[in-house]
């Protein structure tokens, strides 16, 4: 492998960890959506909730600002009482409340399930990379960018989960919700995707063999790499 080769694969590996960051600071943390209820009166106790793959957080605060134009709770790192929870994934026949209403269970199992499918590419990945920096293994770069790729797409297909439940649930008749909106937890994954999914593709792009210079110059004749 030559210093360009090589220089270019670690610029881009170290793009690939910021990638795995975020995507690490997406799956353990809790603040992927974040719900309130209609405010009626100010002067009075006002209900959110928000929630990632693992654990739903409640939240109680008192609401005196009457100057407020919101009907909503407003921002939910307002201080107050805080309650959270874990989801029971992987018990069969149960589900989990919030206040009056039921989330459907199997959004978040199959999120989790996608989400950890991501963790393992990025893992097998970063395997495969670290041993191609090894003299004559650095054909292990394209199996590497693949599972990238597909730890990508694996992250954008839990966002994509997450984001029909915030919707089935604010959607509902039986719903108290009816403000919402997608906080950083949520913006790490799709940043992740973003950062993954590129960033594999350039991986393959740079792992595949020199392109012939001249038209009559086929690949096998193409001077090989030192």
């Amino acid at each position: 492998m030559d210093e360009g080769k090589a220089l270019k694969i670690r610029l881009t590996f170290s793009v690939i960890l910021v990638g795995i960051s975020l995507m690490f600071a997406a799956v353990v943390t809790d603040h992927w959506a974040v719900l309130s209820h209609r405010v009626e009166h100010y002067n009075s106790t006002c209900e959110a909730a928000h929630f990632g793959l693992w654990r739903l957080c409640t939240k109680q605060f008192y609401i005196q600002d009457k100057a407020t134009k919101e009907r909503s709770c407003g921002l939910i790192t307002l201080t107050g009482d805080r309650n959270c929870s874990y989801f029971k994934h992987f018990s069969p026949g149960q589900s989990t409340e919030i206040f009056e209403r039921t989330t459907q269970k199997e959004y978040s199992i199959s999120a989790a399930a996608i989400a950890i499918f991501s963790v393992g590419f990025a893992i097998i990945g970063t395997i495969c990379i670290l041993l191609s920096f090894r003299k004559k293994m650095d054909y292990l770069l394209k199996p590497a960018s693949m599972f990238y790729t597909f730890a990508g797409l694996c992250m954008i297909i839990s966002v994509e989960v997450m984001r029909q439940s915030v919707k089935r649930m604010i959607d509902s008749k039986e719903t108290i919700w009816i403000e919402y909106y997608y906080s950083w937890s949520f913006a790490c994954a799709c940043s992740s995707f973003v950062l993954l999914f590129i960033c594999g593709i350039a991986l393959l792009l740079i792992s595949l063999p020199r392109f012939p210079q001249n038209p009559w110059e086929s690949c096998m004749d193409a001077e090989p790499e030192h």
